[in-house]
This record gives C-alpha cells, structure tokens and sequence, in this order.
C-alpha cells in the first residue's frame, strides 16, 4: 500500500539510456548463443546456416519490438518523450542518422504486421521475424518449406528465447517512480 512513496526515483533520461544500452548490449553478447540454439534445433532437416557474426537484423527485430511495449506502459505524453529519446539515442549509438533509423523500426514494425496478421502479439512477430530474415525455411522439412512457414515447435522454442530480449517494464515500474 504505501510502496508508491518508497519508490526511488528514475529521471526518462537515465531510464532511456539504461534501455538503450542494456538493449545493444544484451544483443551483442547473446546473439552468438541464439545463433547457436537455432543451429542446434532438431526440428530442421538440414542444419541451418545463422552466423554469429550476423546480429545486425537480430539487433533491429530486438529494438523495433521493445520499441513496440513503451505505449503500452506509458501515458500518452510520456510515452512520446520515452520513445523519441530512445529513437535518437539508438540512432547515435548506431551512428545511425535518426531519419534512418526510424525508417528502419518502421520497415521492422511494416514485417512484423505482415508476418504476425491478424495477432498483435509482439515476441511472436519478433520470432517470426528472425525465421524470415534468417532464411530458415530453406531448412525445414517439405511440408513447412513450401508453406514458408516455420515449424510451430521451433516458433515455440525461439518464443522462449525472443522473450528473453525484452526489456522489463514492468518491473522497472513497480520499483521506481519515473519524473520527467
């Protein structure tokens, strides 16, 4: 009852900045393991070919979906501050002009709607995504192959792992105040 006044407090910048740089870093240090767990998924016939090396479209589907939660924890307004300092701060740490850079999310945002219609869910898009950016349909079985279509088993694994690159909002909400 009274955890709202105990709360610390969290200014958008350093919250932004945290979710910035906690987001790139995670992709680079991880993208070599995911890269592997896709290589290793038993349900391709052929053993896919994902190099480690390769995490700069991993890196867009990971920031283009957190991008997609903001609006769902924040107000209007704040929600707008959140997502344009976070716009110009993933942008400079790419050394991304920002026009690029959100014309990128937005061809991001464009592939997950296609691939995911009619669901909204967002780790299913952002899966969906890697299964297509990836070219892993080469390497099912016929049946999912001529589908284009990946096998819902391994949608199910890379789900688990996709959710893991999700920035935790709610938490960060339940443990700090955030003041402009």
């Amino acid at each position: 009852m009274f955890g709202i006044f105990f709360k610390k407090k969290i200014t958008e910048d350093k919250l932004v900045e945290y979710f910035v740089f906690s987001t790139v870093k995670m992709v680079d240090e991880a993208f070599p393991d995911v890269a592997e767990i896709i290589c290793a998924d038993p349900e391709f016939k052929y053993k896919p070919t994902v190099d480690s090396e390769n995490s700069d479209p991993f890196l867009w589907i990971v920031i283009t979906g957190n991008l997609r939660f903001i609006p769902r924890f924040f107000n209007d307004y704040q929600d707008i501050r959140l997502l344009d300092d976070a716009n110009r701060r993933f942008a400079r740490m790419l050394d991304v002009p920002i026009d690029l850079f959100k014309e990128e999310v937005k061809k991001y945002d464009s592939l997950f709607s296609k691939l995911n219609h009619p669901s909204k869910n967002t780790v299913y898009a952002m899966s969906k995504a890697v299964f297509h950016k990836y070219d892993l349909g080469q390497f099912q079985d016929e049946y999912f192959k001529n589908m284009d279509a990946p096998n819902p088993v391994f949608l199910k694994r890379l789900n688990e792992v996709m959710e893991g690159f999700i920035f935790e909002w709610e938490q960060v909400i339940e443990d700090y105040k955030i003041i402009e």
